[in-house]
């Protein structure tokens, strides 16, 4: 316990450190700019040490209780307390790298529905949180595969949409919108923007609102927290793609944030979400829903995969549809309408003994499995939550054919066993850290050995060449750095060396900081803290050719 809160204490005391250094860095700029730095750094005390009593104070609260839902209460809210400090973290490094021109933007192909489904799924939790409307739009002209830097545009697109649902009331709205502005020689001017009903910015705000260490209004600030430096990161990740940003706003009207960004055509592997094979002109569908945006995307989605859609805005004109043009195969409605709501209609449609072979999937905003059982005893077969993606409309028709088409990196990867039989070396000085890895690793029953230094992983590896078949190496630990341990074994005389894959495990996510890793010899680079999915993914890449 002393060692975990030691290690945060660490953790502040280097971030004021470096904010300092920073507003020390800047002193002889304009007072105006001091005083801004000055406000920022008492802000940023702040915000540091909110996340940080949360997680002290919840850790002691859960060693004090016995009870194990009290214990799991304690540990969601330090999981979101160290989210929230990662991002506060995150944002200072971006900063620090951007002002000395260490920031770089990285292109290669990605799916671009997919980020923002990622991108959703990380914010997905907050929407829930304060009951808001949220709903996406992908202009159906936007290619398929793009070519860009995935995760700074989706690093922008969160930060947006974090304000978006930071500031908007319960009950509110916050819409993504993606779309394709123009195109010349395979590049793609894309539009984001992110609208919201929120609190809206003033006149005066509007003009320093993308400045670093700049706010809104100090109530705002207290009210809603904040670094004051995420808009400022998302205008240079903007800038320095060839794009750029800026918004639309009123006070106690919402706002919109808009920014644009060229990406090339990527290689298409795919350009049909439903088999080309299959005859879908018999397939008709009947979308229920009281917000016509989510009606006109869907019609829109439908066309494109030339599917009848049918729409209606509640349960009455649903039910004259249906009694009109007699039952659909598939049925999308929305859980909450106003006067009869999804479950009651489902129970009405299945109710009706021509619709025994109808399917009724239900539409919902919030987490499912708090509604499955009213909602599977009303005959409702499966579930699709908001914001509704073309691939997941496509995914239930092509199962309601009997065409399985879901995306295998859409189902989560089974990891009980993965690696049984394997072997690796972690090498890191901290026994906090080595725990984490374990305990991540423990469900594919891998053989973990430790070493506490280089040193020590150079002598465990002669003592035992060819046992092992990978090195996570950690980069800063006494005696002798993960460098200098990599660079020995890659010298050694014997085939094991040169082939086992060394895998760098570090905070130092600079570039050079990479290539620096590369040419010890190390084959990839893991940034700490440790993500579960990235451990798996690095370790499954490796382990399933060597």
């Amino acid at each position: 316990m002393a060692c975990f809160l030691s290690a945060f204490s660490l953790i502040f005391s280097l971030l004021l450190l470096l904010i300092l250094i920073r507003i020390n860095a800047a002193r002889k700029k304009s007072d105006l700019e001091s005083k801004y730095k000055s406000a920022f750094l008492a802000n940023m005390s702040h915000e540091i040490r909110t996340p940080m009593n949360t997680i002290i104070g919840m850790t002691n609260i859960g060693k004090s209780n016995s009870d194990i839902e009290h214990k799991d209460y304690c540990f969601s809210k330090i999981d979101d307390a160290s989210h929230h400090l990662l991002g506060i973290i995150n944002n200072i490094l971006d900063m620090s790298k951007i002002e000395a021109n260490k920031f770089d933007i990285i292109s290669c192909d990605f799916n671009l529905e997919k980020m923002l489904q990622r991108v959703v799924n990380v914010i997905n939790f907050r929407v829930d949180e304060k009951k808001l409307n949220f709903t996406v739009y992908i202009d159906r002209f936007i290619p398929k595969i793009l070519e860009g830097d995935e995760q700074r545009i989706a690093q922008v697109i969160t930060n947006l949409l974090g304000n978006a649902v930071k500031f908007t009331p319960e009950n509110g709205s916050v819409h993504l919108d993606a779309r394709l502005i123009d195109e010349q020689d395979d590049v793609c001017n894309i539009q984001f923007s992110v609208s919201d009903t929120g609190i809206g910015v003033s006149s005066s705000q509007k003009d320093r609102i993308f400045n670093s260490f700049e706010q809104a209004e100090k109530n705002t600030v207290r009210k809603y927290g904040g670094t004051g430096l995420g808009l400022s990161i998302s205008k240079s990740i903007v800038e320095l793609m060839g794009g750029k940003i800026w918004m639309l706003s009123e006070i106690n009207k919402g706002s919109t944030f808009i920014f644009t960004v060229p990406l090339k055509r990527g290689i298409q592997q795919s350009s049909e979400l439903l088999t080309a094979n299959v005859n879908l002109d018999n397939i008709r569908i009947l979308v229920v829903d009281d917000d016509n945006d989510v009606l006109d995307y869907f019609k829109e989605i439908s066309n494109e995969f030339k599917i009848h859609c049918s729409i209606a805005t509640n349960a009455i004109e649903a039910i004259q549809l249906i009694e009109k043009n007699e039952d659909y195969h598939l049925y999308f409605i929305d859980w909450k309408m106003p006067g009869i709501d999804g479950i009651e209609l489902s129970a009405m449609i299945k109710a009706r003994s021509e619709s025994e072979k109808s399917i009724v999937i239900m539409i919902t905003s919030a987490e499912w499995t708090t509604i499955e059982k009213e909602a599977r005893e009303a005959g409702v077969n499966k579930f699709i939550s908001k914001p509704v993606f073309p691939s997941s409309i496509a995914d239930i028709v092509s199962e309601t054919i009997g065409i399985d088409h879901r995306n295998i990196e859409s189902v989560k990867t089974d990891i009980n066993g993965m690696f049984l039989g394997r072997r690796i070396l972690l090498v890191d000085d901290m026994e906090i850290n080595r725990q984490i890895v374990a305990a991540l690793l423990d469900p594919t029953q891998i053989e973990i050995d430790n070493a506490e230094n280089g040193k020590e992983a150079i002598q465990m590896f002669l003592g035992a060449p060819g046992v092992y078949d990978l090195i996570l190496m950690d980069i800063q630990m006494p005696e002798m750095d993960g460098y200098e341990a990599t660079r020995y074994i890659r010298g050694l005389n014997l085939p094991q060396a040169k082939q086992i894959p060394i895998i760098a495990m570090t905070a130092n996510v600079f570039r050079e900081d990479i290539e620096k890793s590369r040419k010890a010899g190390m084959d990839n680079h893991l940034c700490k803290p440790l993500d579960n999915d990235d451990v798996i993914h690095m370790l499954s890449k490796y382990l399933s050719t060597n």
